[in-house]
């Protein structure tokens, strides 16, 4: 008796069956199978149950489920998912497809209604990682792996369709308000700190200016004592020299003789008592000198 041929694709697999028990899982090839075209054969029955093993996507539309606060929305939610146990995905359910269904079901209905609305319209995300979440707990107990699992539309009733819109647009509204307060209140906060640092930096450099002059006043000072001092002891010395040799101090006379001669407009009077002073009532005359 010939034996028929059988292809497997590499985009399923095969479960092979021998006399209804399960023998193996075939991957992609080819494969010979005895020809079991007679009715009166005993040979071994050999059945193969190809499973799809690709991506694909589930969509279920118009789901009407409760939120936790007792609103009714309608939701559509887009499922990817691929077969990576073939032998679970036949034999744990009767049928994957249906129960995948059946789970995205359940799973939406148990997210929506731990959900208010308020959440479900400002979280979309956080219900779509939540239905993902309970249906690749559940999925995997039968050889599917869930990959994408998103709420594609939420419809809500005609009346609080425009109610949430205007509550949305409020929210948007106060948080626009919100962000341009706080940008004000940055700006004058920042625009404060700069004056401070500004009048800060101002101070400084008035307090530095201030010691700065009070430092070369104390300077000038020191140095005018410092002059004085020397004046003072270049007299005394000059003074002690003198009394030690008078004729140095007779020619100091003599210089200044000679100084005043050069003035034209200078009277000297000489060989006059020291002792003796002017008539009553009688002054020098304008540019006269006395010696």
């Amino acid at each position: 008796m010939a034996n028929r041929d059988l292809i497997i694709k590499n985009t399923h697999r095969g479960l092979r069956y021998v006399d209804g028990k399960l023998t193996g899982v075939l991957e992609a090839g080819r494969y010979e199978l005895p020809d079991q075209s007679g009715r009166r054969t005993r040979r071994p029955r050999v059945e193969i149950v190809l499973v799809d093993v690709r991506e694909r996507e589930l969509t279920i539309k118009g789901q009407e489920i409760l939120t936790s606060d007792k609103v009714a929305v309608r939701v559509s939610i887009l499922t990817q998912y691929r077969v990576v146990d073939a032998v679970a995905a036949i034999e744990k359910v009767a049928g994957y497809e249906d129960r995948l269904y059946s789970d995205v079901q359940l799973a939406a209905r148990r997210s929506l209604a731990s959900m208010t609305l308020e959440a479900i319209l400002t979280n979309r995300t956080q219900l779509s990682e939540d239905i993902l979440a309970d249906l690749q707990e559940v999925a995997s107990g039968y050889g599917v792996e869930i990959l994408r699992a998103d709420v594609k539309d939420i419809v809500f009733p005609g009346n609080l369709q425009d109610i949430m819109n205007r509550v949305l647009a409020a929210q948007r509204l106060a948080e626009a308000q919100l962000v341009e307060a706080r940008t004000k209140a940055e700006k004058e906060s920042i625009d404060a700190r700069t004056r401070a640092e500004t009048d800060r930096i101002a101070a400084e450099s008035r307090a530095e200016a201030v010691r700065r002059g009070a430092e070369a006043e104390a300077a000038a000072v020191r140095i005018r004592a410092a002059a004085e001092v020397e004046a003072l002891r270049l007299r005394s010395d000059n003074a002690a020299s003198y009394a030690q040799h008078p004729a140095l101090l007779r020619l100091q006379e003599l210089e200044s003789l000679a100084t005043l001669s050069r003035n034209a407009q200078a009277r000297i009077y000489i060989g006059f008592d020291k002792h003796a002073s002017p008539a009553q009532g009688e002054q020098p005359a304008q540019g006269e000198s006395e010696i």
